[in-house]
């Protein structure tokens, strides 16, 4: 955790990242989108410094199908994908396009082009294969003539109808990019990307501070199954705050510091609006409170998945309120 987040809370050291891909479906045009693919099922076959890197650091990494496959086998063929968005180049997003038919463009943020004339193995040091886009459309997306503005991000409107925007969220790395969909009349799904890496990036704020009761998952084991908000202020939160986030961005780990927070600061703009639910990529908290498809996710705040889901992270910092009691402070 302290490679991407800080300050270091509760011993929570390590963490199981899911990476979530979504499929966006325009009912009445009939277009099929997806944004983010996840880790490729092969990773071994990821550019040599991807795959290099991940065998020396140790990672365990798990696919048990990809996104293409998960599609074919749930009545949705890849021919039907009219684009592949990559939220940004990093290898546990942008899985194996290669799966995907030549009908199928590949949209990247602003930059990429620039930074990837070519991909690996022409050239050897690149962390993305370019066989990604070979014989595809690989379509850059320009935010210089938008006249949208959706909170404080540039957005593109896809589909020109307000049902899904791209949202210039920079900072991470070059070129990233969010997503919008309108999931009913007045309900949003915002996939995060790496916009942050952990819910607590953005949670709590000024607009919903820590609640005075919270049910932790999994529950610490010496306290009742509903706990006392003050409790985790004074004892797990580094600031001993409840309109702050219990975690900034670790200095280093993005590409633009000030940018990344910047872009945090705005996806909690997102995150304090009940019609939305914000998706962090890699938020294993939300994974048994959504469901998955080929269920559909529009009806997210019917069925409560913001409000269930909202302090679920903070049972990550339940062996902290467990050390505090063991060390005699409450």
């Amino acid at each position: 955790m302290s490679l991407m987040v800080q300050p270091e809370i509760a011993n929570f050291k390590t963490v199981t990242c899911p990476s979530y891909a979504f499929l966006i479906h325009h009912p009445s045009k009939n277009r099929k989108l997806v944004f983010d693919l996840g880790v490729r099922k092969n990773w071994e076959e990821s550019a040599k410094p991807i795959a290099d890197r991940i065998k020396k650091g140790g990672w365990t990494v798990t696919v048990e199908k990809d996104v293409a496959q998960t599609l074919e086998e749930n009545g949705v063929p890849t021919t039907e994908i009219e684009a592949v968005i990559w939220s940004h180049y990093h290898w546990d997003h942008t899985g194996d396009p290669s799966r995907f038919p030549g009908s199928t463009s590949l949209i990247v943020g602003p930059g990429f082009k620039g930074r990837f004339p070519s991909g690996y193995p022409t050239k050897a040091d690149a962390p993305v294969r370019e066989d990604a886009w070979e014989g595809r459309e690989l379509r850059e997306i320009s935010f210089q003539d938008s006249n949208v503005k959706i909170g404080r991000f540039n957005a593109l409107d896809y589909f020109g109808d307000g049902s899904f925007y791209l949202l210039d969220t920079p900072g991470h790395l070059l070129g990233h990019l969010c997503g919008l969909a309108r999931t009913t009349e007045d309900t949003f799904v915002f996939m995060g990307g790496d916009a942050a890496h952990h819910a607590g990036e953005i949670r709590p704020t000024e607009w919903d501070p820590l609640p005075s009761h919270i049910k932790l998952t999994p529950n610490p084991r010496s306290f009742p199954p509903v706990c006392p908000g003050e409790l985790l202020q004074r004892y797990v939160h580094p600031e001993k705050s409840v309109t702050k986030p219990f975690y900034s961005a670790a200095l280093g780990f993005n590409e633009d510091h000030d940018v990344a927070e910047w872009t945090i600061e705005g996806v909690e703009e997102f995150d304090a609006d009940e019609n939305v639910l914000v998706v962090i990529a890699h938020d294993a908290s939300l994974k048994d409170v959504v469901n998955f498809f080929p269920k559909p996710a529009n009806e997210w705040r019917a069925k409560d998945w913001g409000k269930n889901g909202r302090w679920r992270f903070l049972g990550d910092f339940s062996e902290g309120l467990d050390m505090a009691r063991k060390d005699g402070k409450l």
